[in-house]
């Protein structure tokens, strides 16, 4: 069994705690709010396995990075679970879509309020972009680190708005 390395990040939305393994990415998980100090793991202390999450979580928050290209640990969740969040990481940058439409995807329009479990049990915030998932009606809905950070988040995605002096 590959030993699991940790690692810590400020982000805007607050400290990430990531954990892995040579496996892959196993998690990013919020650990405290923006209000509470905190600090970041160095980067040259941070695993091997975990730099590309690292480096990629940085530059997403530098807007320098839109979609992340990282593996993920193949042992994570149940097979619907994995369908789900596969889904998840096809919602562009700055969009979103309801979970009747991943029930779509999926095939099975019955699925929403499992698609609904399921994006509640991603373990990978951010880089697996559960918080791009709202209501049919177009409102924010549940989300495991809280819907100030999903709106925080989705706010963050939009182009910034052009304002004229005159």
């Amino acid at each position: 069994m590959a030993s699991l390395a940790c690692a810590s990040l400020v982000s805007p939305v607050g400290l990430l705690e990531l954990r892995g393994s040579e496996a892959g990415l196993q998690a990013v998980e919020f650990v405290r709010l923006p209000t509470e100090p905190a600090t970041s793991t160095p980067p040259r202390e941070v695993a091997t396995c975990l730099k590309p999450a690292y480096e990629q979580l940085r530059a997403y928050f530098g807007r320098e990075l839109r979609d992340f290209d990282l593996t993920y640990d193949p042992a994570l969740g149940t097979e619907f679970q994995r369908q789900v969040w596969q889904q998840l990481t096809y919602i562009p940058y700055g969009q979103t879509i309801s979970y009747l439409t991943v029930a779509h995807r999926l095939g099975n329009p019955l699925a929403v309020r499992a698609v609904g479990a399921a994006n509640g049990q991603n373990p990978l915030a951010i880089v697996v972009p559960c918080h791009r998932v709202i209501g049919a009606n177009g409102r924010l809905t549940g989300y495991a680190g809280g819907l100030m950070r999903k709106k925080w988040l989705l706010d963050f995605e939009q182009p910034p708005r052009q304002t004229t002096l005159f």
